[in-house]
């Protein structure tokens, strides 16, 4: 612990059968470095499948780019009609089975090798519809409006991570799991965007949320089980979020039929 907090995060080798060094140098050298690693293509659903009560007025369409399954809990709890789509399905397939928001899901690998799923969060989140990003799905739309990510000298992994709400003014202890982080500088400057979380012991992004679209993601994870709790109020957001857009939408589509 104290070699990695000097030295950042890293690469190892633990044996107990290979005990010749020269050989597990070897084979740690052979290791891949995390930064440049796209991994969310060996994770991602094969096929789309769906969650939920399909009656329902909510449907999520959650891009997997390694899902965790209690995302799509928290989103069935709370009524919504999950259908998870495989990383590279095209945008035209999502619409078309109407979602009325979008969920960018958590996942492995440095966002920075994706320039195709940046594309894709980058045409989902101008689509009008409600998004919600989580970890790398936050990493990625950051990708999308032109704010860097870049590898953490040691990343935030553990359940006791304390984030502050900007908005709210609350405090929030968290369960944190990554190695990349949207740069601060950068997501200051975008006159389009507007930071919502910090963490509170480096100061890093921990969440933002757009200024004329109804899109938001955090860095975190608000669907942690066991816990903690602290961070879920996020899905009732998303939740709100998408009724009153659904709203607005059918009231405009309600008065341009009557113009006509």
């Amino acid at each position: 612990m104290r070699h990695i907090r000097d030295h950042g995060a890293q690469n190892a080798v633990i044996s107990n059968t290979e005990m010749d060094l020269a050989v597990l140098r070897t084979r740690l050298a052979a290791a891949p470095d995390m930064a440049g690693l796209e991994l969310s293509s060996r994770v991602t659903t094969r096929q789309a499948y769906e969650e939920g009560p399909a009656n329902s007025a909510l449907r999520v369409a959650l891009v997997d780019f390694g899902t965790k399954t209690n995302i799509v809990r928290c989103l069935v709890d709370r009524g919504c009609f999950v259908r998870v789509f495989p990383m590279h399905a095209p945008l035209h397939e999502l619409l078309d089975w109407q979602p009325t928001g979008f969920m960018l899901s958590n996942g492995p690998g440095d966002p920075g090798a994706m320039p195709e799923s940046v594309a894709h969060v980058k045409a989902i989140s101008e689509s009008g519809w409600p998004v919600f990003g989580i970890c790398l799905g936050h990493q990625l739309l950051a990708e999308s409006l032109g704010i860097g990510t870049e590898k953490m000298h040691h990343g935030h992994r553990g359940i006791n991570h304390p984030i502050k709400n900007l908005v709210t003014g609350h405090d929030e202890v968290t369960s944190q799991n990554h190695g990349f982080v949207a740069q601060r500088a950068a997501a200051e400057a975008h006159a389009g965007v507007r930071i919502t979380h910090v963490h509170l012991n480096d100061g890093s992004v921990a969440g933002f949320r757009l200024n004329d679209r109804p899109v938001f993601s955090v860095q975190y994870h608000p669907e942690a089980g066991p816990g903690p709790y602290d961070s879920r109020y996020l899905f009732d957001d998303f939740v709100e979020l998408m009724r009153s857009t659904t709203i607005v939408r059918t009231v405009v589509r309600t008065a341009a039929a009557k113009s006509n």
